[in-house]
């Protein structure tokens, strides 16, 4: 996996000293982010990541005040369980953000993972298919640094939209994740990166090492939002 150099130019990392103003940054950027593509596009194409780092900024944007008629909301990545399975990212983000909200049902994209990472990659791929570059896409990072289900060591899949992933090193071994290529199709991308366990990471991507998280760039740089790790030079 190289990295390219001016990928990791155009990264910018910004420090916040506790969880609540990080929640907020996120969750400014995201309303600002969506007020310009209502205004420039008609609507907002969003891409959810999973994991617990998220839940609080979804759990604020049940109570911000959007013009959610216009949002469009997709996910990265999922697991292959059950639909009403803890650990569907799905789940969690209907939970604490998307029951509480009037984003019509028909423009919140959940991956069908129930249905197994080659059946449901498929048709999520269908899903996507002509649909324009995203507006924003969040991302967390893994202690390994991965992102989404793009995992050190496995090969990059960009045959299609969505692709199955198999033999993850965190369970469940299957997975869906967007792929590569179609993650960097968007204007904007955040990570949003907590807790002093993603030291290493951070460290390896600030060096210039490749990881799975310097994958995804998009034309216009991409933010790194920290809190709880420290940037080294």
């Amino acid at each position: 996996m190289a990295l390219n150099t001016s990928a990791l130019q155009h990264t910018r990392w910004h420090r916040f000293d506790s969880q609540a103003a990080i929640n907020q940054a996120a969750l400014s950027r995201i309303l600002a982010a969506a007020e310009a593509a209502i205004a420039t596009s008609g609507s907002f194409l969003i891409v959810l990541a999973g994991g617990s780092t998220p839940k609080a900024i979804y759990q604020l944007l049940a109570s911000a005040n959007a013009d959610w008629a216009h949002w469009h909301v997709y996910h990265n990545d999922d697991r292959c369980l059950p639909v009403d399975h803890d650990e569907r990212n799905s789940k969690m983000a209907r939970e604490a953000w998307l029951n509480h909200v009037p984003i019509p049902a028909n423009q919140i994209h959940d991956i069908p993972a129930e249905l197994g990472n080659i059946e449901g990659a498929k048709a999520y791929s269908e899903t996507l298919k002509g649909v324009r570059p995203f507006d924003l896409v969040i991302l967390g990072l893994g202690e390994d640094g991965h992102t989404a289900s793009l995992f050190p060591g496995q090969a990059v899949d960009n045959s299609a939209d969505a692709v199955p992933v198999f033999n993850s090193p965190k369970p469940p071994v299957d997975r869906i994740t967007i792929s590569q290529q179609r993650l960097n199709n968007t204007h904007e991308v955040m990570f949003l990166v907590t807790g002093a366990g993603k030291q290493t990471a951070v460290d390896q991507w600030r060096s210039g090492e490749a990881i799975p998280a310097t994958l995804i760039q998009s034309p216009n740089g991409v933010d790194v939002y920290c809190f709880g790790v420290a940037l080294h030079p």
